[in-house]
């Protein structure tokens, strides 16, 4: 999704930070639109592209073009199936898209059906690390760690305004953190466990792996972050 994509609106003495109205209208009208397009331009080109012989799939444009001659049905199909895929598109990005609303009182995370909510008093700094939204407690643990597609200048106003501790220059902590290799032995045991089978995750890029064991990291008392597929490490305060 486009980076500049945000609003901010002031609702009831809470900011909330997300996709614009026509930002979403665009992603729900405009794939569709776009995937039934492609859909029916593949139908009515797969004749020639399996004609040419460094195109790979011959296999299966031979079979798109014996079965485009059916017309109308072959457009509408196709038609079909596009706008159906343009959809599911559309629904993925829906369901990644965060939003942030920030009150006095509370941080509200939302990503799909999902919502995280935080307490003020739990929050001791906020700052953006790369693209990902971080909020830390008191024991330095990191409370969320959230990727985003937001305008950090409007995430960072947003905070300020209701009072939170923005970190300008980053992660207070970040000095602290140490990279990740196999078998170090400052490691508790299931601690390195962990950040090996994160390790085979960031390999995989599979998202719902690396949250989930950054998640159980945190159980342990460890922070994680990553920079590509290398992870560095660090203990939280209450376990230093």
């Amino acid at each position: 999704m486009p980076a500049m994509r945000w609003q901010a609106e002031r609702m009831d003495n809470e900011t909330v930070v997300s996709d614009p109205a026509w930002a979403t209208a665009v992603m729900w009208g405009g794939l569709p639109v776009a995937g039934a397009g492609a859909a029916w331009a593949l139908q009515a080109a797969a004749g020639w592209l399996a004609s040419l012989p460094w195109v790979p799939f011959e296999g299966p444009l031979n079979l798109v073009a014996s079965v485009a001659d059916a017309e109308p049905q072959a457009t509408i199909g196709a038609l079909a199936i596009g706008g159906l895929a343009g959809l599911v598109l559309a629904f993925i990005g829906a369901q990644e898209t965060l939003s942030v609303t920030v009150a006095g009182d509370r941080v509200l995370l939302g990503r799909g059906d999902s919502a995280q909510e935080i307490g003020r008093a739990a929050v001791t700094a906020v700052f953006v690390d790369g693209k990902k939204l971080v909020l830390q407690g008191r024991d330095a643990e990191e409370i969320a760690r959230e990727g985003f597609d937001l305008s950090a200048d409007r995430l960072r106003e947003a905070f300020v305004a209701h009072g939170y501790p923005w970190a300008t220059g980053g992660d207070p902590y970040r000095s602290d953190f140490r990279r990740w290799v196999p078998d170090d032995p400052d490691l508790p045991g299931s601690a390195a466990a962990v950040l090996k089978a994160r390790a085979k995750a960031l390999d995989k890029d599979d998202k719902t792996d690396i949250k989930e064991l950054g998640t159980e990291l945190a159980k342990l008392g460890i922070v994680v972050r990553e920079e590509g597929k290398r992870q560095y490490w660090r203990r939280t305060r209450q376990h230093s």
